[in-house]
């Protein structure tokens, strides 16, 4: 393993929301150099961000770059996901009012996580938590 990276989001605030896709980018730029994989990866990682501030109590990000592949995991701990199926289809949202209002929970975030990732496994607990694993590849591009 190259690096690894662990960070807390809080729940609620989305004036920090993007705060870690944004290092996250400025970490693969020097690293990864191709622009393509580096967007993938950080419209996953921002798109899974938000979905922690939008919904959950609280969350943590772990992000392992190796030489061949980056991998995420984002644990939140929140009211869950009730069906993951239905969470799925693009424009399904459970967004409140206050955070559609500010031009969030249009419901392509999870959708927008699968689409540029490699690898994508989404398990979650009603009442507990939702738990996001994601990866991509460096030489898939």
């Amino acid at each position: 393993m190259i690096m690894h990276f662990e960070y807390d989001i809080e729940g609620g605030d989305f004036s920090k929301a993007g705060n870690v896709s944004s290092l996250l980018k400025k970490t693969l730029k020097q690293l990864v150099g191709n622009h393509k994989i580096v967007k993938r990866i950080v419209v996953s990682m921002y798109e899974a961000e938000v979905n922690v501030v939008a919904h959950a109590y609280s969350g943590k990000v772990i992000i392992d770059i190796d030489t061949d592949k980056i991998s995420i995991q984002v644990k939140d701990k929140g009211p869950g996901i009730e069906d993951i199926e239905q969470a799925m289809q693009d424009g399904y949202s459970t967004a409140s009012e206050q955070v559609r209002e500010m031009g969030f929970g249009a419901g392509m975030g999870l959708s927008n996580i699968k689409n540029n990732s490699d690898e994508f496994e989404l398990n979650s607990t009603v009442g507990e938590g939702t738990e996001l694993k994601i990866v991509a590849y460096l030489k898939n591009l």
